[in-house]
């Protein structure tokens, strides 16, 4: 079964144009829903909502807002059907009402118009914008539910704007998810920084210049970065056969514009590698964790590069606020993990967090 929702028309800038998907592409008994939502001038942000058919009223602690990393759309990563279950549709099928939000300047939401033009000018999608957004898609979906909160999960750049929000809001937020969140950088800058300062060049002074407006990545870049720290003997096994080239088709098809090119490319803000800069590599944090206080969940990937095992602890250590807080460390897996091999261990990870009836 598949739906589509469109919010009432003086609050959308243009239809919903979307490719099917086949209706297969749904388990038996989850239904699919799409909504644009306003956040700000001109910016029409992408929400798509995945539950059981016949769901009975909603509840707080049931309803999850997912929020990508700095990269990847959400639409392509948290409901990727891979195997044929999405993450989306593994929670939907136990009771959850699942939403994922695809950031402005990623996916099937508004990309400014400097996205259409040469990279130049200031990073797009800073924090402040992506937070903005964030608020934007919750209070619709609280709204539209009657819930007085959320749960919130994030993945990467993503987990540290839910862990910022959750810090300013914390009446409206019910559980916490920290998917290889970001925090204080422990030596040296992740490779995806210090590659894009390098490929920009520098400035004559031996310092890189400013980032511009965004990025383009291809296929063969994705890949490399993703198995980095993967030990060679273990990457042929990281992804089960197709699985990969299904996540980059999907990925790369939602930006149109740079799926046009040649080699195909994907356009990607660089506001999360300038909050990276400004805050992570400059010993800033970009949220307060002593100030986490509703129940919460770090859980990683040991491979992962881009929030390593020894930084999620530190994190973890410092939420000294929080009610009741779970660290999880999952074998064999990257900073994608959820679209790997070992997902499932993620998945029930995350999932016995939901569900598990907290003391606080």
């Amino acid at each position: 079964m598949r739906r589509r929702v469109l919010l009432a028309a003086p609050l959308i800038a243009a239809p919903l144009l979307l490719p099917a998907v086949p209706a297969s592409a749904q388990p038996a008994g989850v239904v699919l829903e799409e909504f644009l939502v306003p956040s700000g001038a001109g910016i029409q942000l992408y929400l798509r909502n995945k539950r059981q058919e016949g769901a009975t009223a909603a509840r707080a602690d049931r309803v999850v807002l997912c929020v990508h990393n700095g990269t990847f759309p959400a639409s392509t990563s948290f409901d990727l059907p891979a195997g044929g279950v999405s993450w989306m549709d593994y929670m939907a099928g136990r009771g959850f009402d699942v939403w994922c939000l695809d950031l402005r300047n990623y996916g099937r939401s508004t990309r400014e118009a400097a996205m259409a033009q040469p990279p130049a000018g200031a990073p797009l999608t800073r924090g402040q914008d992506a937070l903005a957004d964030i608020a934007a898609a919750a209070a619709f979906i609280r709204e539209k539910r009657g819930v007085p909160k959320l749960v919130h999960l994030g993945w990467g750049w993503g987990a540290g704007l839910m862990a910022r929000f959750a810090t300013e809001n914390a009446s409206l937020v019910d559980r916490l998810v920290l998917y290889a969140p970001e925090w204080l950088r422990q030596g040296a800058a992740p490779a995806s920084t210090a590659a894009t300062a390098s490929t920009a060049g520098t400035n004559g002074a031996g310092a890189a210049p400013p980032l511009p407006s965004y990025r383009s990545l291809t296929r063969a870049e994705v890949r490399a970065r993703w198995v980095e720290g993967v030990p060679d003997n273990r990457r042929a096994a990281l992804f089960p056969a197709g699985w990969y080239e299904h996540w980059a088709d999907t990925t790369f098809a939602a930006d149109p514009e740079g799926a046009r090119q040649v080699p195909s490319v994907l356009r990607v803000p660089n506001g999360p590698l300038a909050d990276a800069a400004a805050f992570w590599d400059a010993g800033r944090s970009f949220y307060e964790s002593a100030r986490i206080t509703v129940p919460t969940l770090v859980t990683l990937g040991e491979w992962d590069r881009e929030a390593p095992p020894a930084q999620a602890l530190a994190l973890f250590q410092s939420m000294t606020a929080a009610p009741a807080k779970r660290l999880s460390l999952l074998g064999e897996g990257t900073h994608g993990i959820m679209l790997e091999r070992n997902r499932g261990a993620l998945f029930q990870a995350v999932q016995v967090f939901l569900e598990e009836a907290l003391t606080t």
